[in-house]
């Protein structure tokens, strides 16, 4: 018996080390490998960034007289301005090619009526506006005139000592088929110098009103420093007519754009220019 279970004990072991050695010699088929195909790529056409080019560098900003509604009006100042420019009869000119504003242009006709002219420093061109003196600074233009005697004289105003630094002023008169033009940069003839400061007056507070309009229109913020400013001239009496600007510093009040601060120095400055002017009556 255990015989038996010996022998087949060896012939299960036999067989199981055929089995072995066979499936070692026998040759293996390889396997296909998988091919992924790749995802077509589509193409992008980019398109370049088309870049849009601005007119002149120094073009004013659109205005609400510019928008079509306004049209009237913006022909009305228009022609007015070209109505006045065509018989004025006082000019001034300051030019200081150093200044943020290096050049200043006014002229008007006999009822105060006339345009200003300006140049801002890395500017190409002028900037005009239609401009209406007030009574009050056109009677002290004209006092000042007739008080040199502007158009029979031929009196140097010129300094013996040269101030171009300070820039230089050009004054003529036309009227009545006659014309006197002087020039200075500095004078000690008081009547000369009250007829400069007066032009002088009368540039800030226009440019003063192009400054705010620019800043209601595109940066209110910019407002509040423009509003000190005005503040400041005031007080110094660097303005021609303050009470000629209470009806635009109501508008002014009254203006959402700008942030409320700025709205209410305006009321503050329109009651203390009516004080001032209540005081000096």
């Amino acid at each position: 018996m255990t015989k038996i279970i010996k022998n087949s004990v060896l012939a299960i072991l036999f067989l199981s080390l055929s089995f072995v050695a066979e499936a070692q010699t026998k040759p293996r088929k390889p396997n296909p490998k998988k091919t992924v195909a790749a995802a077509p790529v589509n193409a992008v056409a980019v398109e370049a960034p088309t870049v849009k080019t601005s007119g002149k560098k120094n073009e004013r900003p659109a205005t609400q007289t510019d928008s079509p509604g306004n049209t009237n009006q913006t022909e009305k100042l228009n022609s007015a301005t070209e109505k006045f420019a065509s018989k004025p009869v006082y000019f001034y000119e300051f030019a200081q090619p150093d200044f943020l504003i290096s050049q200043i242009r006014i002229e008007f006709d006999e009822n105060g009526k006339g345009r200003i002219s300006f140049m801002k420093k890395n500017f190409d061109e002028l900037i005009t506006d239609p401009i209406q003196l007030s009574a009050s600074a056109l009677r002290r233009i004209k006092n000042a005139v007739e008080a040199l005697n502007f158009l029979d004289s031929d009196e140097n105003y010129q300094y013996e000592k040269d101030y171009s630094h300070l820039g230089n002023i050009k004054i003529k008169i036309k009227k009545d088929g006659r014309e006197r033009e002087t020039k200075f940069n500095y004078t000690t003839n008081q009547d000369a110098k009250i007829l400069a400061d007066e032009y002088r007056k009368i540039g800030q507070q226009f440019l003063w009103i192009f400054d705010i309009n620019l800043a209601r229109e595109n940066q209110p913020l910019e407002s509040p420093r423009l509003l000190d400013a005005l503040d400041a001239l005031i007080r110094r009496n660097e303005i021609s007519d303050a009470g000629q600007m209470i009806p635009f510093l109501k508008e002014l009040s009254n203006d959402e754009r700008v942030p409320l601060i700025s709205r209410n120095h305006a009321t503050n400055l329109i009651k203390r220019i009516e004080k001032n002017i209540e005081q000096n009556k």
